[in-house]
Order: C-alpha cells, then structure tokens, then sequence
C-alpha cells in the first residue's frame, strides 16, 4: 500500500493511473477503523482497480471540542487493517494540505442541513460538504462509497456531488453490525462495559418500534422509544423520527406502498450514537 501526506504527491501518482485509463474508488475516513470501513474498501475493490482511503479528522464538522479531542486516533492500526485489506493508496494530510486556501464552496441544501443531525449539530453538515469537495477535487475519484448509517450525510454529499456538477458516483453501503446487532462506530470504542452493555438494546430496541409503527401507528412507535429511554438513567435521546427515505420528511403516519426510514441518535453515557432502520421499502 501507498501511503502519500502531500496532496502533490497523491495527485500526481492518481493522474497517472487515470491516464492509464483505471477507476478510481475513494472510501474517506476519520480514522478509528472498524469493520465497517474495511467493507467499504472491499465494496471499492470489487468495483474500481485502484482503491483510495483518506484519514483525516475534520475540525471543521465538530460544533462540539470536547467532541473533537476526544475522537479516537490510532493510525499505526488503521495502516495494519488497510493493508491486510489490500487497499491500494492511503492519504494521511495534515490540515494544511486539505484546506491549502480559504475558498468556501457555496452551497444549498434547503432543509436538508437543518433538520435531525443538521438541527443537533448546527454547522456539522456544511464542515462536512467542505471537506469531501476538497477531498473530491484532490483524488478525483470516479466512485465513492459511504456507509447507510449514516444516512444524511450520504443525502449531503449526493447533493453536493450534483451542485457542484462532479463526474462521481457516490455509492451507499449497507450498515455493518456487531455481533448483537449494535451499528459499527468508531465511537463504540469509547464506551465503558456497562455503556456498551446498554448500547446493545438499540437495534432490538428500534426493531420493536418498528413493529409497533407498522402495528400501531408512528405515535406509539415514539412513545415506546421515548419511554424505554427515559426509564435508562445511562442514556438521553436526541430524537427518534421515521421519515420519507427520499428526501427526510418527517411522516406522521405511514402510507401503503410509501417508504419510510427510522432515525435515531441518542447518547449512552457521553459516547453519541446513531442509526436507522427501513421500515418499508
């Protein structure tokens, strides 16, 4: 595996393989790699002849410090899972090389960037558009992969994709889960044992609300939600919502032969959570 710090560098050896006529498949990170990164690598390989991984944390996606200081760093082990992965390229920036000038991409989300993540971390989703435009502009990738948990944010980056008129197909994996079912997250690694003992009764958690929604109606969905959290002194819920898939409208009643996604992000302890599931297709 290649691993190159200057965006020069990277670029140079990219244009060359371009010019040799190969795809190029980008998977970006923060870091902390789990399982559910490496799928996106394997995704990538599957479908490109040369696969990219960057690793870089983004300050400017934080609205929290705490937040930011407290993510999880360990790139000695993140190199080992990458090359036991065989990924082809790894980009480890500093800040200078990403943002090497002030220019801020104008850009237009509507309610997108407002409402659920957007409304809980205010500027979270413009750090984001910013970062993966300049990572986009640096490895010019033809395909990019993100994983389904996070959802909005693969809304945020298609949109921003299409603003700004880039030849890329963003590609949304499926989300990967622990052996009890709990979301993959670099921010599991955070949690003490009763924290991730708890955080284990999510995914069971959100599946009966689901049965509940589709039984009952989405009111009594989040009443069970809202009551089987409060009655758990380690956590606090931001919000639980189901909504149109298409386009994260909040839906107050399910309709036949509509689709509809749960979302949910609470807090277990400190460690923030999030995930969804798809109630119909």
């Amino acid at each position: 595996m290649l691993i190159f710090k200057k965006r020069i560098e990277i670029q140079s050896y990219l244009t060359k393989c371009a010019g040799l006529g190969k795809s190029l498949g980008f998977v970006p990170t923060m870091g902390a790699l789990h399982e559910g990164h490496i799928s996106l690598i394997r995704n990538s390989k599957n479908q490109c002849e040369v696969t990219i991984c960057s690793i870089f944390v983004n300050p400017l996606q934080f609205n929290d410090k705490n937040d930011l200081e407290k993510y999880p760093r360990m790139p000695e082990k993140d190199i080992e899972l990458l090359s036991k992965a065989e990924c082809d390229v790894l980009f480890l920036p500093e800040f200078e090389e990403v943002y090497d000038n002030n220019v801020k991409f104008e850009l237009n989300f509507g309610s997108l960037d407002k409402i659920l993540e957007g409304k809980h971390r205010p500027g979270h989703f413009d750090g984001v558009a910013q970062v993966v435009k300049r990572l986009f502009d640096i490895v010019k990738p033809t395909k990019a992969f993100f994983g389904s948990k996070d959802f909005q944010q693969v809304m945020i980056v298609k949109s921003m994709v299409n603003q700004t008129k880039l030849k890329i197909e963003v590609i949304s994996c499926p989300i990967l889960r622990e052996q009890d079912g709990l979301a993959m997250s670099s921010r599991n690694t955070l949690m003490t044992f009763q924290e991730r003992k708890v955080s284990s009764s999510i995914p069971q958690l959100m599946e009966k609300a689901k049965t509940i929604a589709l039984k009952n109606g989405i009111d009594s969905a989040k009443k069970l939600i809202d009551y089987e959290i409060a009655k758990n002194p380690l956590m606090k819920l931001d919000y639980y919502e189901i909504c149109n898939p298409e386009n994260l409208e909040t839906l107050s009643k399910l309709q036949d032969g509509k689709p509809a996604l749960s979302l949910i992000a609470l807090y277990v302890g400190k460690i923030r959570l999030i995930d969804n599931l798809i109630l119909k297709g």
